[in-house]
Parts: structure tokens; sequence; C-alpha cells
């Protein structure tokens, strides 16, 4: 048998896991490279994927967004591990989330739950056994010292009860839920796409159980303004310039225009008030 083929044997029979991995850390430091390094320094047949390392600075609604719309789609079994970290250093968990597909690994601030509850709650495991950290654990670098090696190791095998107790408290931030009012849902804006449009944390299931469907009119209160839209199944069926409501491809409502930018044109942010009802309701 020669190298190469002996290689290639020892890589499938090797346990190939896949490992994504999103953040605001950018591209322009070495940080998301250290990452990989820790990863790959414990399980070199991991296949990692990044989703994004784009979220804005700090922005745990947006990267609770980005992380629930690209995770399910892939394979069962995946290892999601997402770095939003604001609180670093503070007494703020690490955790790892068990769910009906998936694990996700990341700081206990809410960031893992809007992807976590559209694939069901299984376990959350608050991580504090040193053996599956680096040695030494920086205050300010948990993605590289903690995050990345649970991960590695999580991929080797190591069922996630091993890693610390489980835990029945966790970060469950507003965002991960609109509210049902009176006629009415209350929500808010979690991400704004560089198209420009406003996407909430709405789903289009929230809305069926409003009797909301697509070709209705829709009164939208975004922030101090009110807005009637139709509720689309494409951009084009307004003219260009038109604002609309419609169902995203991260199955939440957005508030859109077509050929341009929802965002510039209502001056919207994320964290924004989102009020949803029927025209015809009050």
């Amino acid at each position: 048998m020669t190298l190469v083929a002996l290689r290639l044997k020892i890589v499938d029979e090797a346990i190939v896991s896949i490992i994504t991995l999103l953040s605001d850390f950018g591209l322009k430091d070495p940080y998301v490279a250290e990452m990989k390094a820790v990863i790959l320094s414990i399980h070199p047949q991991a296949c990692i994927v990044d989703i994004t390392h784009e979220i804005e600075k700090f922005n745990i609604r947006m990267g609770a967004f980005v992380l629930a719309s690209a995770t399910t789609y892939f394979p069962p079994g995946t290892i999601h591990v997402a770095v939003v970290d604001p609180g670093v250093g503070t007494k703020r968990r690490p955790i790892i989330v068990e769910t009906k597909r998936s694990y996700y690994v990341g700081p206990d601030n809410g960031l893992l739950m809007l992807a976590v509850q559209k694939e069901g709650v299984g376990h959350v495991y608050h991580v504090n056994n040193p053996q599956y950290m680096l040695p030494r654990v920086s205050r300010t670098f948990h993605g590289r010292d903690i995050f990345a090696p649970v991960a590695a190791h999580l991929a080797r095998g190591h069922p996630p009860s091993e890693f610390g107790p489980e835990i029945q408290g966790y970060a469950l931030p507003e965002f991960a839920k609109p509210h049902v009012g009176e006629g009415e849902l209350l929500g808010e804006v979690l991400h704004i796409d560089d198209f420009g449009n406003i996407v909430s944390n709405i789903s289009a299931e929230g809305l069926e159980k409003m009797g909301i469907r697509e070709e209705c009119s829709l009164r939208v209160k975004l922030d101090s303004e009110t807005l009637m839209l139709k509720l689309c199944s494409a951009y084009g069926e307004v003219p260009a310039r038109t604002p609309l409501a419609i169902i995203g491809s991260g199955d939440f409502l957005e508030v859109s225009v077509n050929q341009g930018s929802a965002s510039r044109t209502f001056k919207a942010k994320i964290g924004d008030s989102l009020r949803v009802s029927l025209a015809s309701s009050n």
C-alpha cells in the first residue's frame, strides 16, 4: 500500500465531524485562525465550516438570527460554535446545548437560543471541566481557550455530560420569542441584511396562528411609524421602490422595499419594536 493510499484509509476510518464557527471577530486579526488551530490540534479530521465572522461587534441579536438561519441546513450531529460574547471573563457561563439534531457551544447570553428553539432543547450543560479546556484560559478569549477545545472533544465522541453538570436555568432573551397581544404580534427587529431588508423575530408559524397568510394586508408599526403593507410571496409583486412585507428565507417576517432599502427608507435599526396585525384590526 502506498503512503497516499494509507493516509486516505486512515482518514476514511477516522471520526469526521462538522464544526461550524460564527463570531464577531472579523478576519483581520488572528482570532479565527487560532480557534481553528486549537480544533485541528485536538481533532485533525474535523471539517470546519465558517458561517460568518462578520457579525456586528457585540450584537447578540444579529448573531442569533444568522446562526438560526444557517444551522437548519447542516446535517444532524453538527457541532455549532458561536461566539458573540461581550460578557467574556464575567460570571456568564460557557455552555453546551444538546438539541434534537445538533450541539451548540458558546456563552450563556442568549446567542444560541433562537437556533436551539427551532430544533428543540434537549439538555443544557455548564462547561466547567478543565480537562476539556486549554491549560491556560485567558479572561478575554474563551473562543480559543474554552469553546474551540470543547467542540473538538465533542467531535471526538465525548458525551456532553462529561464537560460539566446539566442545568435548567439559562439565558432566554426577549428577542427569542415575540409576544402575542390583543389581535397583534409584538416583536422586534433582529437583523438588517445587506439589501436593507428589515428582519423581525416574528415567524411564519406565528403569523399563521394569528390567521395571517400571504395576500393579507397588514398594519405594521415599526418603532413610531405605522405602515400598511401587503404580505407578498415575492418582491416583484409590488412596483419597484414600493414597500412590502414578506416571509424571508429564514421563515421570519421581513419589511422590504422592492429594489430598494427598507432600512434606509424607514431609518430602522436592530432592536426597534415591531407590532403586526391585520389591516382590518384596530
